[in-house]
């Protein structure tokens, strides 16, 4: 049977109805497509959160081209090497000489000494069974001032095991050396974006007494290792679960997992949880909550019930965000997602008995890339891969909740939902800027 590949299609035969989803899978996999939204962050955007780090690419050249026009695009270019593996380079073998003669020349031939050097192999070394932690030891060797971890360029991990991202995260983190505790020390870790220092996780350490630091923050290598002091590491991500952990073990750093959330009863809980950590009184969440009712309001009676559309990469729980709004009297008619996280599962279910006319979509599906991509109504997106989907100037140009949490990030992520409703935005100029945050322009 032929299939026509050209001309538009609807977007409703490309998606199903929440009523009818699979959790925690909705959709089939198949052959992937990625459109132009490119605000999200890769591997090279988190490595150069380590500061005065150098990476190196060990790849084959067509893996090479974007993260070589990554970190151009940063400007970190002088940050930046890479060791090209050829066809030869397979077939004869000696793929760990590569590597260390390779390293080694780069750092000999660089004008700086970098504090810290991240080397990411790829899915070639794993094939192989190249025994990498050998590179390292004679790296390590050779080099007994610099610090080296491993990082990986493997997309052949995305569907098993850690992924790319979840691997990441960790590593980042891996260079950090034992130090003596500061029991009034937590780190904020896991998050490409700092956490805005105006929520509640600032607010309910600094009034016990408590300091908090985020990569983010760190100005040089030695602040960086400072972190090594903290006597607990907070995260609100679940892709930080590996390196919260890794960092409990190595460093006896304890982990808090408090979930990021748009449900003031789970926001309550976590931040009774930090109170009982620093040794803070109960959270009065009386206020927070009533902000957060007046900014909803707000919100929705500008909306005046047009259709809002998120996805999810604009923020970390789109389907708690979803039953926020919804449950306040916004639109919500349509979510982007491929497939839905487990701490998601009490809102996904939710919202399919109570909204079951909620449309979901997937992002990567190839079908996707032939949708019709324009609403007949104003509409607003929470996103930049709904706004592209959606074909909306009027968009929330965020990733990852933008680094908001609590009810302080409730309201003002109901701000910029208002602001963007009013202020039609370049979509198309925007969504193409790599790694929101990172400096690329």
């Amino acid at each position: 049977m032929l299939i026509r590949m050209g001309g538009r299609q609807d977007s409703q035969s490309r998606g199903v109805r929440i009523a009818e989803a699979a959790f925690p899978s909705p959709f089939k996999g198949g052959l992937e497509y990625s459109c132009a939204a490119r605000g999200t962050w890769n591997i090279v955007h988190t490595g150069f959160l380590v500061p005065q780090c150098h990476e190196i690419f060990v790849c084959a050249a067509g893996c090479l081209r974007g993260v070589v026009l990554t970190a151009a695009e940063m400007g970190r270019s002088e940050n930046f090497s890479t060791i090209e593996i050829r066809e030869n380079d397979v077939l004869v073998g000696g793929m760990e000489q590569m590597i260390t003669e390779g390293v080694t020349d780069i750092l000999n031939g660089l004008s700086y000494k970098p504090r810290a050097v991240l080397v990411y192999t790829s899915c070639i070394h794993h094939f192989m069974g190249c025994d990498i932690q050998m590179c390292y030891d004679i790296l390590r060797r050779r080099f007994p001032d610099t610090d080296f971890t491993d990082c990986y360029m493997d997309p052949i991990m995305r569907k098993s095991g850690l992924t790319p991202d979840q691997t990441m995260r960790r590593q980042i983190y891996s260079l950090i050396k034992p130090r003596e505790k500061d029991v009034k020390r937590i780190n904020i870790i896991g998050s490409n974006l700092p956490a805005d220092k105006e929520s509640e996780l600032y607010l309910t350490a600094r009034s016990a007494g408590y300091e908090l630091t985020v990569i983010q923050d760190c100005k040089s290598y030695d602040d960086y290792q400072k972190m090594g002091e903290a006597s607990a590491n907070i995260y609100y991500d679940t892709t930080a679960a590996a390196a919260a952990a890794e960092l409990e073990k190595r460093l006896s750093q304890k982990a808090l997992f408090l979930p990021l959330s748009y449900s003031y009863d789970e926001i309550s809980k976590q931040l009774d949880k930090l109170c009982g950590y620093v040794g803070a009184e109960p959270y009065d969440c009386s206020e927070g909550i009533s902000k957060c009712e007046e900014a909803l309001s707000e919100t929705a009676k500008l909306l005046d019930g047009a259709p809002v559309e998120i996805d999810y990469t604009a923020v970390l729980r789109p389907f708690s965000l979803a039953r926020l709004l919804l449950t306040h009297g916004i639109n919500v008619t349509a979510l982007y997602c491929d497939s839905i996280s487990g701490i998601e599962q009490g809102d996904f279910e939710f919202l399919k008995s109570n909204y079951p006319d909620i449309y979901l979509y997937p992002t990567m599906d190839v079908s996707m890339r032939d949708i019709e991509r324009k609403r007949n109504v104003k509409t607003l997106a929470i996103g930049q891969k709904a706004a592209y989907f959606s074909g909306s100037g009027y968009f929330v140009n965020i990733i990852e909740s933008g680094g908001f949490y609590g009810f302080t990030g409730i309201q003002k992520l109901c701000g910029l939902i208002r602001d963007a409703w009013l202020n039609e935005k370049d979509m198309l100029s925007l969504i193409q800027i790599k790694g929101m945050g990172c400096g690329c322009v």
